[in-house]
């Protein structure tokens, strides 16, 4: 059995969860309309590879700041029916079905929060996913991330940590997915890796590494 760990955004999807869900909360009046431009403006850092993770994800998190699970559950069950399913690119389904009829072991490994990738993970119908803890006090949100982010090498930190617990389980490769430069740790990681939709830089090192580039179209 082969492990298969896929980047969620513009790697699975064609847009960024996070982005698309400050826009539903926005769209819905859960969030105040300025929120869109503050995020943008850290996106940008985030392209640049400068990005703070931990001000990305407090700025993004603000909305859900005493809000109760229930209820924000039945917001991303909305959302990601609204704005990720429609966006998931066809290439995506057939990669993770082509694993899954392999008998490998499909996981989501994002630096969006879990509160969105779990979820969207599940409706994939692919095994599980890492992601950004996001702490809840009292079955509400506390507005705060928890323990070590999946971003950059946070990525292969938490891999690890899961791999370990994965007792009796013997991984022969490992395949990894992502678009973007900053997943050039996990991507040193893997057997097989496969660069999706690359900038020039990421084409450039992929092209160097003779890792396999993927042109995926919604």
């Amino acid at each position: 059995m082969d492990l298969a760990l896929f980047d969620l955004d513009e790697t699975l999807i064609c847009e960024d969860s996070t982005s698309l869900w400050l826009r539903w909360l926005v769209s819905q009046g859960f969030a105040p309309a300025d929120l869109i431009a503050e995020e943008q403006a850290l996106m940008t850092q985030y392209y640049a590879g400068t990005l703070s993770i931990e001000e990305y994800m407090n700025k993004t998190l603000s909305p859900l700041t005493g809000m109760g699970t229930l209820t924000v559950s039945g917001w991303v069950r909305r959302f990601i029916h609204r704005d990720i399913m429609p966006r998931v690119f066809p290439a995506a389904r057939e990669r993770i079905a082509w694993h899954q009829q392999r008998g490998d072991k499909v996981m989501i490994v994002s630096a969006s929060g879990e509160h969105l990738v779990i979820p969207i993970a599940e409706r994939l119908g692919v095994h599980g996913a890492l992601a950004i803890g996001v702490e809840i006090v009292d079955d509400r949100y506390s507005g705060m991330t928890y323990g070590t982010m999946t971003y950059k090498d946070g990525k292969v930190s938490r891999l690890a940590d899961w791999r370990a617990l994965q007792y009796g389980e013997e991984y022969q490769r490992t395949w990894v997915y992502s678009d973007s430069m900053n997943d050039l740790p996990l991507l040193e990681q893997a057997d097989h890796a496969h660069v999706i939709n690359p900038d020039a830089l990421l084409h450039q090192e992929a092209t160097r590494r003779g890792w396999e580039v993927c042109r995926w179209v919604r």
